[in-house]
Formats: C-alpha cells, sequence, structure tokens
C-alpha cells in the first residue's frame, strides 16, 4: 500500500469517527424527552459490547462447550451480585478446567 493510500484510509476513519459522535451533537438540541428512545440510548454501548465480547468468547477456546458454559456461569454469577473481577476469574478458571479436561478426552 502506498503513502498516499494510507493517508486516504486515515483520513476517511477520523472522518467516520468523528462524524458518528458530532451529528448527533448538531441534530439533537436539548433534552431528549421520548421514553422509548432514551431506553433505546441507554442499552446501545450494552448490546455493542455483547455483540462484540460474544463470538470471541465461543470461538477462542478449546471447545465452544467451555466457552458457553463458562459464558453460562458467568451470567448467573453476575446475576448474583459478584463484581466484574470475581465474574471474570470464575470464568476464566471454568474455561481453563474445560479445556484441560477435553483435551485428556
Amino acid at each position: 500500500m502506498e503513502t498516499r493510500d494510507i493517508v486516504i484510509c486515515i483520513a476517511l476513519a477520523v472522518v467516520t469517527t468523528n462524524l458518528i459522535r458530532v451529528l448527533p451533537v448538531v441534530l439533537i438540541r436539548g433534552h431528549i424527552r421520548h421514553r422509548f428512545i432514551r431506553s433505546f440510548l441507554y442499552y446501545v454501548p450494552y448490546v455493542t459490547l455483547s455483540v462484540m465480547t460474544f463470538p470471541s468468547i465461543v470461538e477462542t477456546t478449546v471447545s465452544p462447550l467451555s466457552g458457553l458454559v463458562a459464558f453460562a456461569a458467568g451470567v448467573v454469577a453476575a446475576w448474583r451480585g459478584l463484581g466484574l473481577f470475581p465474574v471474570a476469574a470464575l470464568c476464566c478458571v471454568i474455561v481453563y478446567v474445560m479445556d484441560f479436561l477435553l483435551t485428556l478426552l
């Protein structure tokens, strides 16, 4: 790739990234009162993070089964009030143990 093409790609990335952030500020002035839109915008970051994270949970383990079991255990642990670090540690331990057991079989 030539230097000119790299500069064009970087410029397009900067424009699109800033456009996504600046456009709502320019178009929406004042407080959003519509209940559905407010709840939709509240959950967008969580959905985006989930969509990016879930495939990695399943695909990066030795077996998709160990990823799914760890995911289910993490959801249950988080639902019962455990914090981020204990849930992450629990999921890591489950994946390591299940992958170890699955490689023995």
